[in-house]
């Protein structure tokens, strides 16, 4: 490939298509102190039953084996904090997953910025479907870092991000890798309603997925834990409590991309709606949406586990 730009040139147009955060690494292998971390996590089983995340484990931890002739990782953020957040009178759904499908959306922006840039081959997108280890390599391109909530945190923007990545077969200006800034805050950990999250280390952390309410009552296929119905509350898919505690998020500034806000029929939803839930309703709410993850089976899992949880009117 002919460059005909350069690393500020991709900058500028990757903020134009409405990227919060771009920046670029050198491709290599994953260091051995993170590879190490990873290793760890699925000896202890910390995945849970996300097989996926036990699979192509060398190409995950380099990136040179998923593409080969790679040189440069493009990382991007897109902001999907809420502008309008669902009713206090209906059961609530995690942020991501209040609008479009992020794959979707943001795979069109990737290649968007790659088409706008004059890249036609020697490169490849990757949204949170291929053995990318997303955080470690935005932390790399110096967008941000891996909190103690697992989270990718952006000065000035918070943990409320999609990424994605470009990876391509041309050499870059490089940016610096971005320093943890978590300092002594807890305040992720202390919120964590089922202690999923658990202090490692002086700045680190340790997910353990079996316990966490986003893994129960999205990626599990089967019954959910006591401890996962009892600590619901009233979120019926994924939680948000670590990322609504952290205060980076404090003053995290909404999204306006318009096919990220929850459509009027989400909106008009109330907790005797989301009872009486068809599946043909199901099929029209989350049309094009991320929640299809759990299913309609599954939906209704944790909406009856909520319901059970929730205090009867006299």
């Amino acid at each position: 490939m002919n460059l005909r730009f350069s690393s500020d040139d991709i900058k500028a147009e990757a903020k134009r298509l409405g990227f919060f955060a771009c920046g670029i690494a050198r491709a290599d292998r994953v260091d051995e102190a993170y590879a190490n971390k990873f290793r760890q996590c699925m000896e202890r089983h910390d995945f849970a039953d996300m097989h996926y995340m036990y699979e192509h484990v060398e190409k995950r931890l380099d990136p040179r084996l998923l593409m080969p002739g790679v040189k440069s990782i493009v990382c991007v953020a897109l902001n999907y904090t809420p502008a309008v957040p669902l009713s206090a009178e209906s059961y609530q759904i995690a942020a991501y997953a209040l609008g479009q499908d992020y794959h979707d959306v943001m795979k069109r922006k990737l290649w968007q910025l790659a088409a706008n840039l004059g890249i036609s081959e020697g490169f490849r997108c990757f949204v949170d479907t291929a053995p990318v280890l997303e955080r470690y390599w935005a932390q790399q391109a110096g967008i941000g870092w891996i909190g103690r909530s697992q989270q990718l945190i952006i000065p000035g923007g918070g943990s409320m991000f999609f990424l994605g990545e470009l990876f391509l077969d041309i050499g870059l200006t490089y940016d610096t890798p971005m320093p943890n800034r978590c300092g002594n805050c807890r305040r992720c950990i202390a919120a964590c309603p089922t202690q999923a999250l658990t202090l490692e280390g002086e700045q680190g952390s340790r997910l353990d997925a079996n316990r966490c309410l986003s893994y129960q009552t999205i990626e599990n296929r089967g019954a959910l834990t006591e401890e996962a119905k009892a600590a619901m509350g009233n979120c019926i898919y994924g939680c948000d409590r670590c990322q609504q505690a952290c205060p980076w998020n404090q003053k995290a500034v909404a999204n306006s991309h318009p096919e990220l806000q929850p459509s009027p029929l989400l909106l008009q939803m109330r907790r005797e709606d989301w009872t009486q839930l068809t599946e043909e309703t199901y099929r029209k709410l989350f049309k094009g949406s991320a929640v299809k993850r759990a299913k309609y089976s599954g939906l209704m899992r944790n909406i009856h586990a909520v319901e059970e949880n929730t205090p009867q009117k006299s």
